[in-house]
């Protein structure tokens, strides 16, 4: 599961409500879809056109079978991430690009 570092923007001033709400439980930021690495891989590949090819050591350890974490209490008070991972990817692509050109 990934979200756009954009949206913690959207939460910082949300943090004290958080805090009354939850209290000190811990609250997960993400979009609640699960996405794999293969599909994240694939999805800059995409995203930043490299034509060569992914190769996978299948040797090593794949870490955590799954990889998503649950976003319940944010959506109980309203919240959903409003950039898509793709989306995400492309604004952090071309501020990349605009900021290596400095």
């Amino acid at each position: 599961m990934f979200c756009c570092v954009n949206e913690s923007g959207f939460m910082r001033p949300k943090l004290g409500m958080l805090r009354r709400l939850c209290g000190l439980e811990h609250v997960n930021v993400g979009s609640g879809k699960e996405v794999s690495i293969k599909e994240l891989a694939e999805l800059v590949k995409e995203v930043v056109g490299f034509e060569g090819e992914l190769v996978w050591d299948s040797s090593k350890p794949d870490g955590t079978p799954r990889k998503l974490m649950d976003s319940s209490k944010l959506a109980g008070l309203g919240w959903v991430p409003k950039i898509s991972l793709r989306d995400g990817l492309v604004d952090t692509y071309k501020w990349y690009l605009g900021y290596v050109k400095q």
